[in-house]
């Protein structure tokens, strides 16, 4: 027997010793295993997760995008300069189209994106955040672990409140109930429910850190809930609930220097995201309150200047011809301090009370005049949009309005600091485009600044409204555009 097999019986032997040897000796330990589950009353919030669960979706966008080869073919004014014909246009003498012999020019669909969404009637309406289905072109739902995919119908959105309503049909749903968030107490116990990073229905917890949080530019109507519960990318437009399982809050946003949760994340409370709600599903739209001011914060500077000890307020910079502010009596240079006794802060809360309230509501305005109380009772007007060519109408027969689906602003103090406009650009600011609207196509967004309309400078937004009147039935429109200080022309072009 050669060495190599004496080795190996040896070693086996000694395995066989050993395994002996551990059986002889060897006792499971006392352990206690106690299989029942927790009782009704101990602490835990599996109950609330087990009934809140089902209420969350998770919600995937895709959008239909021309690919081309050659990235500068996007750009309608490099076409134009160099005299390359449109896609729709035919090549001379070629009897083809122009995208075809390039190999560009056709439609792929392109994931967007995850977020969550939140089930609120038994209808299947689901209330997310604006910006998950934002440029959409087919929504997609996913109830729990569900792999059924049910197509989502958009009923309507309002970007200035980052809020979305979708309704799925069909699915047998479980829709969350709603808690008065105005009631919610900095210190409650929250939990976020979603789909972070497309982990389908996870779970965190945490307390209300503040409330009323605003400034944040992150939308125009800023009444966020602060919370420490986790919240990272996907759980936008899921739940946040509290101990009983009521909704609190739409999660909408967090604030990060990494890209990932901090403890410092956002909602937009259930009572605003319901009053939105409403009013998209009753009317297509959302209904506000008008005044006709403008406004800007006071400084200690400004409180100086106007003589006042207050550094709290809202200072009227401009009061609207024929508003209910000016028809009531109210002046720029006014510092509004209440509204129906509420005390002002600034101007974010007061724009956030006023755009909560109905068009025909009787308020009661207080303002310092001269260092010297006034009040003065107002009718607040329905605000109104100011929009190039209106919002977008239901489809008729005759063909569409060139310029239909993007809405401007006048470009003041308030406009170039929250679109970061330089001072020097002149013209009006762009705050809202339809994703499906030609304005869309030509690659317009919020915060561009239109200069010039067919070669027409436009400085007021009643000046491009009337403009656009006149060439509203034209098939093309020339624009000259300033995005974040660059200036481009662009052509946008009438659907078919």
């Amino acid at each position: 027997m050669n060495s190599f097999h004496r080795t190996r019986i040896l070693t086996l032997s000694l395995l066989a010793l050993g395994a002996r040897a551990f059986s002889e000796d060897a006792k499971l330990p006392d352990i206690k295993v106690d299989p029942a589950p927790l009782p009704a009353n101990a602490a835990s919030y599996a109950p609330m997760v087990e009934k809140v669960a089902p209420c969350v979706v998770t919600i995937s966008t895709s959008r239909n995008v021309k690919v081309r080869d050659n990235p500068n073919l996007n750009d309608p004014f490099f076409r134009r300069f160099f005299n390359i014909p449109d896609e729709e246009d035919t090549l001379p003498g070629r009897g083809q189209r122009r995208g075809n012999e390039k190999g560009d020019g056709k439609k792929q669909k392109q994931m967007m994106g995850l977020g969550s969404g939140v089930i609120v009637s038994a209808e299947g309406h689901i209330l997310t955040n604006n910006h998950v289905v934002e440029g959409a072109d087919d929504i997609v739902v996913t109830i729990g672990f569900e792999k059924h995919e049910y197509k989502a119908k958009k009923i309507g959105a309002d970007p200035d409140a980052d809020i979305a309503v979708l309704k799925i049909d069909g699915a047998k749903v479980q829709p969350i109930t709603f808690t008065d968030s105005d009631r919610v107490r900095v210190g409650d116990v929250v939990l976020a429910v979603g789909n972070p990073f497309g982990l389908t229905r996870s779970v965190s917890s945490g307390i209300v850190s503040s409330i009323g949080r605003s400034n944040l530019r992150m939308a125009k109507y800023e009444n966020y809930i602060q919370t420490d519960a986790s919240i990272n990318p996907g759980n936008s437009g899921g739940a946040l609930v509290d101990v009983e399982g009521r909704l609190v809050g739409i999660n909408t946003s967090i604030f990060s220097r990494s890209g990932g949760n901090e403890g410092i994340g956002f909602a937009v409370p259930s009572n605003l995201a319901r009053g939105v709600m409403e009013s998209l599903i009753t009317r297509g739209r959302v209904v506000r309150g008008f005044l006709g001011i403008g406004l800007q914060e006071v400084t200690e500077e400004l409180a100086k200047a106007f003589k006042i000890s207050a550094d709290s307020g809202a200072l009227i910079n401009e009061v609207q011809p024929n508003s209910p502010a000016q028809k009531a009596g109210i002046q720029t240079g006014d510092i509004v301090t209440d509204i129906n006794t509420r005390k002002i802060d600034g101007p974010r809360e007061l724009m956030l009370i006023i755009g909560s309230m109905a068009p025909g509501a009787k308020v009661e305005v207080k303002v310092l005049r001269d260092g010297k109380e006034k009040k003065f009772a107002v009718d607040l007007a329905e605000r109104p949009p100011t929009a190039i060519a209106g919002e977008p109408q239901p489809k008729q027969d005759q063909d569409p309005d060139v310029l239909d689906g993007v809405t401007v602003g006048d470009l003041d103090a308030e406009a170039r600091k929250e679109f970061k406009v330089p001072a020097d650009v002149k013209g009006v600011v762009i705050t809202k485009v339809e994703p499906d609207s030609p304005c869309a196509d030509a690659g317009l967004k919020a915060g561009d600044v239109v200069l010039e309309i067919e070669r027409e400078p436009v400085t007021t937004s009643k000046q491009a409204v009337e403009m656009s009147e006149k060439l509203k039935k034209q098939k093309k429109v020339l624009l000259r555009v300033s995005t974040k200080g660059e200036t481009r022309f662009l052509i946008v072009e009438r659907k078919e």
